[in-house]
C-alpha cells in the first residue's frame, strides 16, 4: 500500500536538528539602511521542472523577500528557506552530488549551501526552528508558489552573508513518479527523518543571491 507523507514531531525535530549550528553575531542594526538587493535565479534539481526567482532587499537584521516559482507540486507544502554556511561553498550542488542514484538529497546539498538560516514561513517564526513547520509553508495550490514577506528578522551576520552574496535559496519537494503526492514507492525515506518519504524534503530548485 502506497504511503502518503505524513507530518511528525520527529520530522521537524530532525530537521531542526539538522540545520541549527552556530551563527556569529546577532547585534542590531539599523533597520532602516538598505544594505543591498540581491537576487536568484531559481532552476531546477532532480528534473523537478520548477524555476522561478527570488529577490530579497537586505534593510539592516531584516529582509523583505518575494519568491515567484512554478512548476510545483500542488497541494504539498514546499519547504523554502535561506541556506548559508560559513565553511560552505556558496553555491547550488549540481546533479553530479547525488551519489549516483539520480536523486538528490538535502544532506548531499550540505556541503554546498550550508545550514538553514531563514525559513520562508507564511506566518509565525522564520528561523532556523521552522526548517520543516510544514503547516507554515505554502502548499501551492496551483503549483505556483508567489511568495511575499517584509521584515523577516534575522541574525546580523547572516544579513551581511545574504547581501554579500553568499545565501542560497533552496526549495524542497518533488514528485518523483508523478502521482500527485508525496509517498515512498519512487525514492523511500527521507535523509531528515525514515518515517518520512524523501519526496517531501529532496530538492526541487535553488538559486544564489547575488547582484
Amino acid at each position: 500500500m502506497t504511503r502518503k507523507l505524513s507530518i511528525s514531531a520527529g520530522f521537524v525535530a530532525a530537521a531542526v536538528g539538522l540545520a541549527f549550528v552556530a551563527i556569529p553575531g546577532g547585534a542590531s542594526a539599523t533597520e532602516g539602511r538598505s544594505r543591498g538587493h540581491v537576487h536568484a535565479h531559481l532552476t531546477e534539481l532532480n528534473n523537478s521542472g520548477v524555476s522561478g526567482i527570488a529577490t530579497v532587499d537586505v534593510r539592516g537584521r531584516r529582509l523583505n523577500a518575494s519568491i515567484f516559482a512554478t512548476g510545483l507540486l500542488p497541494n504539498a507544502p514546499h519547504a523554502v528557506h535561506i541556506h548559508f554556511g560559513e565553511t560552505a561553498l556558496h553555491e547550488c550542488p549540481t546533479q553530479a552530488a547525488d551519489g549516483g542514484d539520480g536523486k538528490l538529497t538535502t544532506s548531499e546539498g550540505l556541503p554546498f549551501y550550508g545550514p538553514v538560516v531563514v525559513a520562508f514561513t507564511l506566518f509565525g517564526d522564520t528561523s532556523a526552528a521552522s526548517t520543516l513547520a510544514v503547516d507554515r509553508f505554502d502548499t501551492t495550490p496551483s503549483g505556483v508558489l508567489d511568495y511575499h514577506r517584509d521584515r523577516i528578522k534575522t541574525q546580523r551576520s547572516v544579513a551581511k552573508a545574504v547581501a554579500r552574496g553568499e545565501g542560497v535559496v533552496v526549495i524542497h519537494g518533488v514528485d518523483y513518479n508523478g502521482n500527485g503526492f508525496y509517498d515512498f514507492e519512487a525514492a523511500g525515506a527521507s535523509d531528515l527523518d525514515p518515517t518520512l518519504a524523501a519526496e517531501a524534503t529532496d530538492l526541487a530548485a535553488c538559486g544564489v543571491l547575488n547582484d
